[in-house]
């Protein structure tokens, strides 16, 4: 998922950095979806006002927050509902034109249902994928239409109601509270906390803090840059997902979104149960479960459902208990999606931050080759591993997409030549 900020260990946030979106296809295990250990900075171009409150002892700029060294009242699991101002001062409020409504609204002016349906016939579950599927060994006969048009648009609505908020030491990074704010019923639950966080080593020190609104998904830029942000997405999901070949029947962008699940993971042939050591006190593995990639972004380890688990439900168990979820409900399998796409991971932006024109590359980034913002810069974000690579079928399924959408992206940089990894 973007690189995520949550109270885990170095060691294994290094091993995360490299997004394991590998295909469903592949039978090497799947790493997926990082965690972040630096906050987030807003880049140029993104305006804001900052200012102090002598009321609520906090300083803020933007999405950015420090306030003093007191922590979260809340133990673990815990919620509690907020007044306007409190949300105000604790979640920057909350914006009406980033509600679940507008979110719909913003997907179908995006793309329109029949488009969608045309450009993924093959997708997991359909007529068309039944079609082709009865009598594989992979074959379900009561499979449903897993990457359905409302499916989708249930995910833009359900990720559109979250605030996800995390706050860390200065200093100590891996020190974090992590926060989610059910913006319909003005609640706040805090879904996790590092065990040094209030150490006597920790508690006199300021608590910077990030917010991330999912519901600016497709609500930010110019309408031009919301129809790319969704077909970016689309295509680097169906590159994972995909399972056509060059000549399949219709061609092979046709066959996009086709898995939800990682082979070697689902028939056994990788029997690994995906549970990272470093992050198994606050993550821990259930019984036989077993965390290889499902949906799609074939979110994989334990930490992953865990901290996905957390800001969808507000729960950590429940995908931890049932990592079933993810690959039986295509709801939660596009949310998984939306909030990795939307989360930075420094240094590394938000790949919704990219699409959109906010992020601007730093010179030391800038040096590596990380310019212009664009689609090949979203690739590096996801998987750094394909760093300097001529265009993919990822850029295949971007060219697709947008051209349905009518959108002009000549002159974009698809690729990732002359790119190193953030």
């Amino acid at each position: 998922m973007s690189q995520w900020k949550y109270p885990l260990s170095t060691k294994f946030m290094y091993r995360a950095l490299c997004l394991a979106l590998g295909s469903a296809i592949l039978l090497s295990p799947l790493q997926a979806l990082a965690a972040s250990e630096t906050s987030y900075a807003v880049e140029a171009g993104t305006s804001y006002s900052s200012h102090k409150d002598e009321n609520d002892n906090a300083y803020r700029k933007g999405g950015k927050h420090k306030r003093l060294t007191q922590g979260s009242q809340l133990e673990v699991g815990e919620s509690r509902v907020l007044n306007s101002k409190e949300i105000r001062k604790e979640w920057d409020g909350i914006e009406p034109e980033y509600g679940p409504d507008k979110a719909v609204e913003a997907v179908k002016a995006a793309l329109p249902r029949k488009d969608y349906e045309e450009l993924f016939p093959y997708r997991l579950g359909s007529a068309q994928w039944h079609e082709a599927a009865k009598g594989k060994e992979y074959y379900k006969e009561n499979q449903t239409d897993y990457f359905s048009y409302d499916n989708l648009i249930q995910a833009v609505t359900e990720a559109a109601n979250i605030k996800y908020k995390v706050g860390t030491r200065k200093g100590s990074k891996n020190s974090q509270e992590v926060f989610r704010l059910d913006k319909e019923g003005k609640t706040e639950t805090l879904v996790s906390r590092s065990a040094d966080f209030n150490s006597e080593a920790n508690r006199g020190k300021i608590i910077e803090t990030e917010i991330v609104d999912y519901g600016t998904f497709l609500k930010e830029g110019t309408k031009k840059n919301r129809k790319r942000e969704l077909a970016a997405l689309l295509a680097h999901l169906s590159h994972e997902t995909g399972g056509g070949w060059d000549a399949a029947p219709g061609g092979p962008l046709r066959w996009g979104l086709f898995w939800n699940e990682n082979i070697a993971g689902r028939t056994g042939q990788n029997m690994s149960n995906f549970v990272d050591p470093d992050s198994s006190k606050l993550y821990p593995g259930f019984g036989e479960k077993r965390y290889y990639g499902r949906g799609p972004i074939m979110l994989s380890w334990n930490f992953n459902y865990g901290l996905f688990s957390s800001i969808i439900y507000g729960d950590k168990n429940i995908l931890l208990k049932n990592p079933e979820i993810v690959a039986a409900e295509g709801k939660i399998g596009f949310m998984t999606a939306i909030l990795f796409w939307m989360t930075p991971q420094a240094p590394k932006p938000s790949a919704h931050d990219v699409m959109i024109g906010r992020w601007k590359p730093s010179k030391e980034l800038a040096e590596k080759g990380l310019k212009p913002a664009g689609f090949g810069i979203t690739t590096m974000v996801l998987n750094g591993l394909e760093a300097n690579q001529p265009e993919t079928r990822r850029a295949a399924h971007y060219r697709d997409i947008t051209s349905r959408m009518g959108v002009d992206i000549s002159g974009e940089k698809l690729d990732t030549l002359g790119m190193k990894p953030f």
